[in-house]
């Protein structure tokens, strides 16, 4: 058995992308607004299957959400959020 499998691994992040990813984010969500989606509900499937088809092609945000990786705009979301209620 692996001996590594009781310790914690820690993960790091890259403050420079998790800004691109910021900007990103709120560029596809006025996007998806602007073409009358919900833009909460959008970026959840995007980001649960991968499928791009869930983004507009409106100002290029489709283009724009895949220059990120799924788990970074996940990242960036829960940083928020864990922000917002201070934990």
């Amino acid at each position: 058995m692996d001996s590594n499998v009781n310790n914690t691994a820690k993960f790091d992040y890259n403050m420079e992308s998790l800004n691109e990813a910021r900007e990103i984010i709120a560029q596809v969500y006025q996007s998806l607004k602007e073409k009358g989606y919900n833009p909460n509900n959008q970026l959840i499937g995007y980001i649960l299957s991968g499928d791009p088809t869930y983004i507009t092609n409106h100002n290029n945000a489709r283009s724009l959400i895949r220059k990120i990786e799924r788990d970074e705009l996940l990242e960036e979301i829960l940083n928020v959020y864990l922000d917002v209620i201070d934990l």
